[in-house]
């Protein structure tokens, strides 16, 4: 019994000793959330670091590329890109580089004559003299590289214009397309040169080339082959558009990206305008 007592009282000691010596857990101890949901979460949030880091990783990758993106033409100047846009605005039987589709309605027969003619030159002379008052007036610095180039035409038609009426022709007044075009681009000058030089570069440029043709052949129809003084140059015409050509890529060289699109995108109202007062000679 005293053994059995001792036991009793010794396993007693010994469960008491355990029970004193292993404390409860403390509250302080106690996890506030379950480590593996902390963990997911963690994992949660890193993930959506990643995703935010990569989407702007990508933003600006996407901006380096638009940045270095080359546009027809760039590599040898802004002239270039500008001639590469009115290219396409022919068809394919006009330039080789043509990519507009082709009028479905067959154009009139080409017959000019002396009175349409006449209306072309003279609504040609307004949208020069407005041209020329507009860089003679320089509201914009650039404007006044183009001074005194030698393409201008409107000293020239004045002599044709001229020559008409000592032929016994009446000279009309300025019809609409000439007086719009005038008014369109004296209003563009003041506000948004990259547009303006645009017009600028399409007008001179076109004459000096598709222009001299139907001079031409209209030359031919209607006034027995004379050339016209708008036809003439003094000097080497092809020097005179790579001095004009060398001053608007230098004036371009200041522009942002977003102004030269500016000014390309402008193209196709030049071709407008101009179209609308080559249509004259067969009115």
């Amino acid at each position: 019994m005293a053994s059995i007592h001792s036991i009793s009282q010794s396993q007693l000691f010994l469960r008491k000793t355990q029970f004193i010596s292993t404390p409860k857990t403390s509250i302080f101890k106690v996890p506030i959330a379950n480590p593996t949901k902390i963990s997911n979460l963690f994992v949660l949030k890193s993930k959506k670091l990643a995703v935010v880091v990569v989407a702007a990783a990508g933003t600006t990758a996407a901006a380096e590329e638009k940045s270095k993106k080359k546009y027809p033409g760039e590599g040898k100047g802004f002239v270039e890109e500008m001639r590469f846009v009115a290219m396409k605005l022919h068809t394919k039987d006009q330039a080789k580089e043509g990519e507009k589709e082709a009028q479905d309605k067959p154009l009139p027969k080409w017959e000019p004559t002396v009175e349409g003619y006449l209306k072309f030159l003279v609504d040609s002379k307004l949208v020069y003299d407005t041209l020329e008052k507009i860089v003679d007036r320089a509201d914009y610095p650039e404007y006044a590289e183009f001074r005194n180039t030698g393409l201008e035409r409107a000293e020239c038609l004045a002599k044709d214009l001229a020559w008409f009426k000592e032929q016994g022709h009446s000279i009309p007044e300025p019809s609409s397309p000439g007086l719009d075009y005038s008014a369109y681009v004296e209003e563009l000058s003041k506000k948004d040169p990259q547009a303006f030089i645009c017009h600028f570069y399409n007008t001179y440029f076109a004459h000096s080339a598709g222009g001299r043709m139907i001079g031409k052949k209209v030359s031919e129809k209607v006034i027995n082959g004379k050339e016209l003084e708008f036809y003439k140059w003094d000097g080497d015409l092809s020097q005179l558009l790579q001095n004009v050509r060398d001053k608007l890529n230098k004036v371009a060289e200041d522009w942002t990206r977003e102004e030269k699109n500016h000014c390309l995108e402008e193209t196709e109202k030049s071709f407008k305008f101009s179209g609308e007062i080559l249509r004259l000679i067969l009115t």
